[in-house]
């Protein structure tokens, strides 16, 4: 039995195709990913510099947005020089280091969504324990402990997965190393790695979506009761925003992990792929400053600012 790998460099395949639609699509991830690094750069810097945005669920959100940008660079920069070099050769340790970041930023997403949700639900629910219940402090606490609980995970995953005999095609049928693909390369029986990762990642989903869910029904059932029209409408527009980002997120996750590998085939799982390491970062700075009103009273005073 080997119990070491004979594989020393995969090769992401990637989209195929010729040199116009390698162009095309080179430009098309560059467009998503400079909007993305800016749109949530942005995010950030308008969070630190307006005294009025330095609440809790800013804090959550200004974290949200570093993430984004750490998440899409795990993906994109690889992909944009594989679109220009027909070389699409990366190394071992290059690929391990890819997939323990892709799984570290996306699984620590879920449990942001969820600190967000927890935090709409305390100031909306219990607004007289607000600033007991989700101070500075259980802030800090939710946002590492977040990466505390999917470094365990990332770093299981990863060592797991890479400590496999790789000693068939070394062909990774995508454009970033991801679990399917490679469990697929592997020449052993890979149902233990199917069973952690399906353990792990699945509580993780499950868990911080029910977080979700359970928060959103007790909000919605008290909305009604908020007394004031504008205070009504201020909820409203603040959890609708989060609500779009919850829906996007965990739609497309279950859509990629948890459909049947015969009714999602590769063609298919590259493009949601794309959706949810580009795209989805990409809008999440506009799904929260279009609909929110303190972020778009900052952004006015930054023009203004400007103008001047």
């Amino acid at each position: 039995m080997m119990n070491f790998s004979t594989v020393s460099t995969f090769v992401l395949l990637g989209f195929g195709g010729g040199p116009g639609m390698q162009a095309i699509l080179f430009l098309i991830f560059l467009i998503l990913y400079v909007l993305s690094v800016v749109g949530n750069f942005g995010m950030i810097v308008i969070i630190r510099v307006y005294s009025h945005l330095h609440t809790p669920m800013y804090v959550f959100l200004q974290s949200l947005s570093l993430l984004d940008i750490c998440y899409c660079s795990t993906i994109a920069p690889r992909a944009l020089v594989n679109f220009l070099q027909k070389d699409h050769t990366v190394s071992f340790g290059g690929c391990a280091a890819q997939f323990f970041f892709l799984s570290l930023f996306g699984t620590t997403e879920a449990f942001l969504l969820a600190a967000m949700a927890y935090d709409r639900y305390i100031a909306i629910c219990n607004p007289l324990q607000y600033s007991v219940s989700v101070s500075h402090q259980v802030c800090v606490c939710l946002v590492v402990g977040s990466y505390l609980w999917v470094l365990v995970n990332a770093v299981t995953q990863t060592t797991m997965t890479f400590t496999l005999p790789f000693c068939g095609s070394n062909e990774i049928n995508d454009f970033f190393c991801d679990v399917p693909p490679l469990l697929s390369l592997s020449c052993s029986d890979t149902f233990i790695n199917q069973l952690v990762l399906l353990g792990l990642c699945g509580s993780i989903i499950v868990s911080t979506f029910l977080i979700v869910l359970v928060s959103y029904i007790c909000i919605i059932s008290a909305i009604p009761r908020i007394r004031t029209v504008q205070g009504r409408q201020k909820a409203f527009s603040t959890c609708a925003s989060h609500l779009t980002g919850v829906c996007l997120f965990f739609g497309t996750v279950f859509f990629m992990y948890a459909q049947p590998s015969a009714i999602l085939t590769m063609d298919q799982s590259k493009v949601v792929s794309i959706f949810y390491t580009i795209v989805i970062p990409m809008l999440n700075p506009l799904i929260y400053s279009l609909r929110n009103k303190d972020v778009k009273q900052a952004l006015r005073s930054s023009r203004q600012k400007l103008s001047l």
